[in-house]
């Protein structure tokens, strides 16, 4: 694969494309209205945008505005149907191609193949080794200050530049990340901010990698950990990681981040985790157990079927299941039945 995206826009422009990042955007989600409509007349709409994005006439359009609070509060910015297909086409052709190769073995979030679960597994691994050629070692735990809010749209492009050498593309590049208000913040719910975010900090893991020569280093999303020998080694990467972020993407750390002994074990995608044993934390229990209970009394007032219930908690069961939670699920699902 090249290095850098010459005069592919318009190679990759093509009505099938188009269509293919159609079918995956709309995955899972045929039954909403919005994309009941558009598949009536799919092939017209298609046409329509890939004319729009040919003569560059197409304008992303504005984001209806909503707000969650699981797994924490936050505001969502949900984009237009088509434009959710220009993100799909912009991601599998140019992003993910040409960028995803560039990214470290230690970072996981939106990474095919990667993931959570191999995350865990992998600091898991690296504890147990360390403990081994060090005994006890220190744990620099990190995590960026409200990441996607702080995101600066200008720094962003600039980083895309570096390999994105096609004016075509750059046109459709811009016009996706200035689609929302503000000077910094990306809209958490587009599929291309997901990667624009990792492209983002895979400025700090080549920096951590290369310049500082940081060995056990692992991150997923703005949460990361690193593995050395000693405390005052630990201070040093900090503030040098501190001024790095701060300097080169106007991003500063948390209070999470903190340094601490390897005995304590470290916190790490919803998982308390030490070299010999993986737990659920207890935050995550006791939304499984609200959860749970939810279900329960909605199958009891004939609300539910126990196998809708059933697929509701299929990623839940794939969130603990890598975890030591014998008691757990013997509490959560069987107590009722003895």
């Amino acid at each position: 694969m090249p290095k850098t995206i010459r005069n592919k826009y318009y190679k990759y422009l093509t009505f099938n494309r188009l269509m293919e990042a159609h079918k995956k955007a709309r995955r899972g989600k045929g039954y909403r209205e919005e994309i009941i409509k558009f598949n009536l007349k799919q092939e017209e709409y298609i046409m329509y945008l890939l004319e729009r994005l040919r003569n560059k006439s197409y304008k992303h359009g504005g984001y209806k505005v909503f707000y969650i609070t699981e797994p924490k509060p936050r505001k969502i910015e949900r984009s237009r149907y088509i434009d959710r297909i220009v993100h799909t086409f912009y991601v599998e052709n140019f992003l993910k191609p040409y960028f995803m190769p560039c990214f470290i073995n230690t970072s996981y979030a939106c990474i095919p193949c990667r993931g959570m679960h191999k995350a865990c597994l992998d600091v898991q691994k690296a504890m147990k080794h360390c403990k081994n050629i060090w005994g006890e070692y220190y744990i620099l735990k990190m995590d960026v200050t409200k990441y996607f809010q702080n995101i600066d749209k200008d720094i962003l492009l600039e980083i895309l530049k570096k390999k994105i050498k096609d004016k075509d593309l750059l046109w459709l590049t811009k016009e996706i990340i200035y689609s929302n208000k503000g000077k910094k913040s990306l809209p958490i719910g587009n599929y291309t901010s997901q990667m624009f975010a990792n492209i983002y900090l895979n400025e700090l893991d080549q920096y951590v990698k290369k310049e500082l020569g940081i060995k056990y280093y692992f991150r997923y999303m703005d949460d990361s950990v690193l593995f050395v020998r000693g405390k005052e080694e630990a201070k040093c990467y900090l503030e040098k990681i501190k001024e790095f972020i701060y300097s080169k993407l106007e991003l500063t750390l948390n209070k999470k981040t903190q340094i601490f002994k390897s005995k304590q074990g470290v916190n790490f995608c919803g998982y308390k985790i030490n070299e010999y044993r993986l737990k659920i934390r207890d935050k995550g229990k006791r939304k499984l157990k609200k959860k749970i209970v939810k279900l329960k009394k909605l199958i009891k007032e004939g609300e539910l079927t126990s196998d809708d219930a059933k697929k509701y908690l299929v990623g839940h069961l794939g969130y603990i299941k890598i975890a030591d939670t014998y008691k757990l699920e013997n509490k959560l699902f069987y107590r009722e039945n003895k």
